[in-house]
C-alpha cells in the first residue's frame, strides 16, 4: 500500500493541528506537484487557493532548486473547510528560495501551510514571510522546518510568522524549527500572535470610519506588501482582490 493511502494521525507532527475528518473525505491525496529550477535559472510561482466552503484542498509540492537557481513563491490560502498547502524544498549550492504567504480563515475553516527547507549545499539562502488572520472558530497554522545539512556552510535562512486573531474562539498555531548540522550559518526565525489594536480602531472610528471598514483597513495593512513584488500585474490584482473580498467577509 502506498504511504499516501495511509491517513495521517495527530502523532504526525505535520498534522497535529489539522482537520483530519476533512482530510479523510479526499484521502488518498494526489501525488505531490514536482517542480525543478535548473542551475542558474529563475522561476516564479503564484498559488491562489480559494476553494468553495465545505471543500477539502490538500496541495503538496516537492521542489528542487539547483546550484545558483532562484524560486519566488507567492501564496494566498483562503478557501475550503480544510485548505492545506505544503512545500518540501531542496536547495543546491548558492540557490535561493523565497516565500511570501497570507493565510486567512473564517467560520470553522482550517487553513494550513507546512514548509520544509533543505539547505543541502553551501551558500544557499531562503526567506519565508507568513501572515495569518483567523476569525470565528477558524484555525490557521504554519509549521516551518529549516534543515541545514552537514557541510552546508554559509547558509542564510530566515522565517517570519505573525498572526492576527479576531476573536477569542479563533486559533493560530506556529511551529518554527531549525535543524542545523553546519557551524558557519545564519539562521533566524520569529513568531508572534496578537489582536487588533483597540486604540487604533477607536481612533479610526473617531475620524468617521465605521467599525467594519476600520477593521478591514487594519487587516489590509497587516498583510500589505506580500504581493507587491509580483511581476504579473494582473495576477497581483487578482490576489489583492481575493484577499480584500475574504477580509470583508470575516465576522
Amino acid at each position: 500500500m502506498s504511504a499516501l493511502a495511509v491517513l495521517p494521525t495527530r502523532r504526525d507532527e505535520a498534522w497535529r493541528y489539522s482537520d483530519l475528518a476533512a482530510a479523510a473525505r479526499v484521502w488518498p491525496v494526489d501525488e505531490p506537484v514536482r517542480l525543478s529550477v535548473a542551475a542558474g535559472g529563475t522561476r516564479t510561482l503564484a498559488i491562489l487557493q480559494d476553494a468553495d466552503a465545505g471543500e477539502t484542498v490538500i496541495r503538496d509540492h516537492r521542489i528542487e532548486v539547483e546550484a545558483g537557481g532562484s524560486l519566488s513563491v507567492h501564496l494566498l490560502n483562503i478557501g475550503g473547510a480544510l485548505g492545506r498547502v505544503t512545500f518540501d524544498v531542496t536547495l543546491g549550492e548558492g540557490a535561493h528560495f523565497e516565500l511570501k504567504a497570507a493565510l486567512i480563515g473564517g467560520d470553522e475553516q482550517t487553513i494550513e501551510l507546512v514548509t520544509t527547507l533543505r539547505h543541502a549545499e553551501p551558500g544557499a539562502t531562503s526567506a519565508q514571510t507568513v501572515r495569518a488572520i483567523a476569525a470565528g472558530k477558524a484555525t490557521t497554522s504554519y509549521l516551518g522546518q529549516i534543515k541545514v545539512a552537514r557541510g552546508a556552510q554559509k547558509t542564510d535562512a530566515a522565517q517570519s510568522f505573525k498572526a492576527m486573531l479576531l476573536g477569542r474562539t479563533a486559533t493560530a498555531n506556529a511551529k518554527p524549527e531549525l535543524e542545523i548540522f553546519a557551524d558557519d550559518v545564519k539562521c533566524a526565525h520569529g513568531a508572534s500572535v496578537g489582536e487588533l489594536d483597540k486604540a487604533a480602531l477607536f481612533y479610526m472610528a473617531s475620524r468617521g470610519l465605521d467599525p467594519a471598514s476600520a477593521r478591514a483597513l487594519m487587516l489590509q495593512a497587516f498583510i500589505a506588501g506580500l504581493f507587491d513584488d509580483m511581476a504579473d500585474e494582473a495576477e497581483r490584482a487578482r490576489f489583492d482582490a481575493a484577499a480584500l473580498a475574504k477580509l470583508e467577509r470575516l465576522e
